[in-house]
């Protein structure tokens, strides 16, 4: 499980610099250019995901159950999962209502991403590995909205062509995923 927390506190860490200290984010980006700075960023992590997948691994073969999920609720998981697939698409498509709406649609798709595999995966590892991703997604989510409000930040108005584009990428992405890459990834089929 110590393997599984280091590659979280790596991978989430990096990723919480921008929120918790942009003024030394921004001194280090300029110190170093934007295109360095993206490459150490990218590089550990890579590593931090590595980490995570690791210790994932050997924390499954010493599972404790905490809770059983009803069988029904991987339906659930599974159509929050696709939901977060397209508000992760939505933070990239063009002018869309999610992104005019939230702001931050893919930090809001990671939290419901993380929410939803927390509703069916009730071992103590699942727990640690999708609690401290929706943790980091909750309090990323509300700074985050907090710094647009102090800064007037206003996102574009939606388009249904914005919509669209990210509903159908979303969804195709989602699904996808979930019948062809989860299992080799993952190591579990959400459908059998």
């Amino acid at each position: 499980m110590s393997v599984l927390v280091a590659g979280l506190v790596v991978f989430l860490g990096l990723h919480s610099i921008g929120v918790i200290a942009p003024t030394w984010r921004a001194q280090r980006v300029a110190h170093m250019g934007v295109g360095r700075w993206k490459l150490v960023f990218s590089v550990l992590s890579l590593v931090g995901l590595a980490i995570i997948v690791w210790g994932y691994g050997m924390a499954r073969t010493q599972s404790i159950v905490l809770w059983t999920a009803p069988p029904a609720m991987r339906h659930v998981t599974a159509l929050l999962s696709i939901i977060a697939f397209i508000l992760v698409v939505a933070s990239h498509a063009p002018r869309n209502h999610f992104k005019a709406a939230l702001g931050h649609p893919m930090t809001a798709g990671v939290g419901l991403w993380a929410f939803a595999h927390l509703l069916v995966n009730g071992t103590l590892h699942d727990v640690v590995l999708f609690g401290a991703f929706l943790a980091w997604a909750l309090a990323t989510y509300v700074t985050r909205r907090r710094r647009d409000r102090a800064a007037g930040t206003t996102y574009p108005a939606g388009t249904a062509k914005g919509d669209a584009i990210a509903i159908v990428a979303g969804t195709v992405a989602g699904v996808v995923f979930a019948l062809f890459l989860h299992g080799p990834l993952i190591g579990v089929r959400p459908f059998g």
